[in-house]
């Protein structure tokens, strides 16, 4: 399951616990504090959210104008409204804008990772099981299977192998997987992302089903 999630609060002690709270849950996360940010995140990342998470009232304008312009456009993420407009009139307004889920501050983690992870599964793409050979990639409950035996993946590994799978007998380039596979905050030191490919093909074993193809990127063979 895609976990990229996008956060757009003003409130910078918020915005932190938040992205440190959806982290520590394996979400990969691009946190901004204005409008302007996240149209500008929303531009360099091509649609690979699978959730945003707004704050109404921003620096720059109503994150409800924001979203309603993009649904217009044809952007269909889930979002979810995180605010201290609690009247039932906001509310409404807030889903009449394309909101999908609406959360009103102060609000307990828990409850706001709950919400985010249903808007990602609600917004997958993806089979819920996807099977390539003798390998078994479960979206939903985040496990891999070879030849009928679990292995033990970390978050990183299982997004790469996650983002392969769902492009079988596509070569993805390096780039591809630092974008899709880390957030803005957090991007990868040299040789990093070969490292992490060369533990995910030991894990997953012989014979080899990650393939290099020299001077562009890798591929399930």
């Amino acid at each position: 399951m895609n976990t990229r999630t996008l956060v757009v609060e003003d409130d910078e002690d918020i915005r932190r616990a938040v992205s440190a709270e959806l982290r520590a849950a394996s979400f990969t996360v691009d946190a901004v504090g204005t409008l302007a940010a996240a149209a500008g995140v929303l531009a360099s990342t091509g649609g690979a959210h699978a959730c945003a998470v707004f704050d109404r009232m921003l620096p720059d304008g109503d994150a409800a104008g924001f979203v309603d312009e993009r649904r217009r456009l044809g952007w269909t993420v889930p979002v979810l409204f995180l605010t201290a407009l609690d009247s039932s009139s906001a509310r409404v307004e807030g889903f009449e804008h394309g909101g999908d889920d609406y959360l009103v501050k102060p609000f307990v983690m828990a409850e706001l990772l709950a919400r985010v992870t249903n808007l990602c599964r609600r917004g997958a793409g993806s089979p819920p099981v996807l099977r390539h050979s003798d390998l078994e990639v479960d979206f939903a409950r985040c496990e891999v299977r070879r030849g009928g035996v679990l292995l033990s993946l970390s978050n990183r590994e299982f997004a790469i192998l996650e983002y392969l799978a769902t492009r079988q007998g596509l070569t993805v380039s390096r780039a591809e997987l630092i974008e899709h596979c880390w957030d803005l905050e957090n991007e990868p030191v040299a040789n990093v992302v070969e490292a992490v490919v060369k533990r995910l093909r030991r894990k997953l074993g012989e014979p080899d089903l990650v393939e290099t193809v020299r001077g562009i990127g890798y591929r399930l063979s």
